[in-house]
């Protein structure tokens, strides 16, 4: 499986967003990139998932290109700022409505992605009286539960304790092993160091390659 950007651009209100990027990105491993808040990297995600789109270049997976031969990735799990799920259903009503949209997976494979993040799939409390901690579990387990291409992880470790970390750590690891494609935005630096085959700089827009991750 393999994701190649070629020379996208993208501007808003005549600030650029992307310029110029460059990317090959293969399936079984785990990309991570770097940047300050607002270097572009959440809308490098939204770019290359469909969500967003660009100005100029390409963006090409397995031969077919975005936004030519489909609107988004087909394969494609992803969680970039608000998970947008609904308050008064609990988490395992939220996933099975998600579910029900692209009828991939069943009720089984819903509670075992609840379980893998480390949440109750049988929890009657409702999403919006969830802990910040729960929430992002149930993000993770709405971005892997269908066993996508490609997973885009914005923050993934964001408001979890030690445990959760490590737990959606291992998590991450495990689908890198299934072999997913794997994007991986974080500002904790071990969560680089510890997921990250290779590392990109992203600055302004521009995004550089920075070396495999040793």
């Amino acid at each position: 499986m393999e994701l190649i950007v070629n020379n996208i651009n993208k501007s808003i209100r005549k600030k650029v967003i992307l310029s110029e990027v460059n990317l090959c990105l293969k399936g079984g491993n785990i990309y991570g990139f770097v940047g300050r808040n607002g270097s572009g990297k959440t809308m490098l995600f939204r770019a290359l998932s469909g969500l967003m789109g660009i100005d100029s270049g390409s963006i090409v997976w397995e031969g077919k290109t975005l936004h030519n031969d489909f609107s988004v990735l087909p394969s494609l799990g992803i969680i970039i700022e608000n998970a947008g799920l609904y308050p008064n259903f609990t988490g395992i009503e939220n996933l099975t409505y998600l579910a029900s949209l692209t009828k991939r997976i069943g009720q089984k494979e819903i509670i075992h992605a609840i379980t893998r993040v480390g949440l109750n799939p049988y929890d009657k409390r409702l999403y919006g009286k969830y802990s910040l901690g729960m929430k992002q579990r149930l993000a993770i387990a709405q971005a892997i539960m269908e066993k996508p291409d490609v997973i885009m992880l914005d923050e993934p470790t964001n408001s979890l304790d030690e445990a959760g970390v490590e737990e959606i750590r291992r998590v991450i690891l495990e689908e890198k092993e299934r072999g997913a494609l794997i994007l991986v935005a974080s500002h904790n630096k071990e969560d680089i160091q510890i997921l990250a085959d290779e590392l990109y700089r992203v600055e302004n827009g521009h995004v550089t390659k920075q070396g495999a991750n040793l």
